[in-house]
């Protein structure tokens, strides 16, 4: 079920990108194509994926809130392009292909990536059959997560522990905003979306948190021992950078561990939901077996 219902809304999301970006073409060409080029480059589209997901666990349609999804896929990609810069983690090769400075310069993927995520919110609110203080909570999710105490403030601590061992609290503290702030607000929009009560919130929450935590515990495992071609980017990364993990903290077996017992956490957390929540289930699971 899940490699079906993935696919199929995987799909669905690139439809929807592309049709946004026909509808938002920039005023400079070569800023579209930069914005472009990163934005449908593939991925996963595991956060609108799991945006849908959510609305499925409190039994309403995912696929009716594609259009938020998309939103948030041009914010993950902004941060990607920054997070690529020479500045930042200086990375030559994403999903396989250059990075979007090492094509279009530094200065243009900078305005890659402002453009993107300036558009995402504009993309949001236009969401169709949904109440409009439901939309006005959405947009707060997400410009909280994306933020100086989301993505930004954890990218900010990250680019302050360069070449420290910091301890695992501080590498908690960096992830839940740098990475897992995205997954939260993505699984939290659409369990509001969907009409979630409070319970419903409270324990997607819950799962939200321990699915980023196991997901970046697994990041850090393939950095050590993935295949490059299957990552689209050269392993071994993080040692190059000198930066903490939980593989430097703890150990490659430690935090196979870890990433276990966190899945188990995240699975708990859906005990009260029903079969609509089952592709969460799997795609908890799904992450200690991935492979990029």
């Amino acid at each position: 079920m899940l490699k079906e219902i993935w696919q199929r809304r995987l799909q669905l999301v690139e439809k929807t990108l592309l049709e946004e970006l026909r509808e938002d073409s920039a005023l400079n060409a070569k800023l579209s194509d930069a914005m472009k080029y990163s934005l449908m480059a593939g991925g996963k589209r595991l956060r609108p994926v799991l945006l849908m997901a959510a609305a499925d666990a409190v039994k309403s349609d995912g696929d009716k809130f594609v259009t938020t999804g998309a939103a948030i896929e041009m914010i993950h990609t902004y941060s990607l392009i920054h997070d690529d810069l020479p500045a930042m983690d200086n990375d030559d090769y994403r999903r396989g292909k250059l990075t979007n400075h090492k094509v279009y310069g530094d200065g243009l993927a900078i305005l890659a990536g402002d453009g993107l995520l300036t558009l995402a919110f504009e993309v949001m609110l236009r969401q169709k059959d949904v109440d409009a203080d439901k939309l006005v909570r959405v947009v707060r999710e997400m410009s909280d997560a994306a933020g100086p105490n989301g993505m930004v403030g954890g990218q900010a601590i990250d680019l302050m522990s360069e070449g420290k061992l910091v301890s695992r609290e501080v590498l908690r503290e960096m992830h839940m905003a740098k990475t897992g702030a995205l997954f939260k607000a993505a699984i939290r929009s659409g369990a509001i979306l969907g009409g979630a009560n409070e319970n419903q919130l409270e324990a997607l929450t819950l799962y939200a948190e321990k699915f980023g935590l196991a997901f970046q515990i697994t990041d850090d495992i393939l950095d050590v021992e993935g295949d490059e071609k299957a990552l689209g980017k050269p392993v071994g990364s993080d040692e190059k950078n000198q930066k903490s993990t939980y593989v430097t903290l703890l150990s490659l077996e430690e935090a196979k561990k870890l990433a276990i017992q966190t899945v188990d956490e995240a699975l708990c957390a859906l005990d009260d939901f029903g079969d609509e929540a089952e592709f969460l289930r799997e795609l908890a699971t799904y992450l200690l077996a991935r492979n990029s």
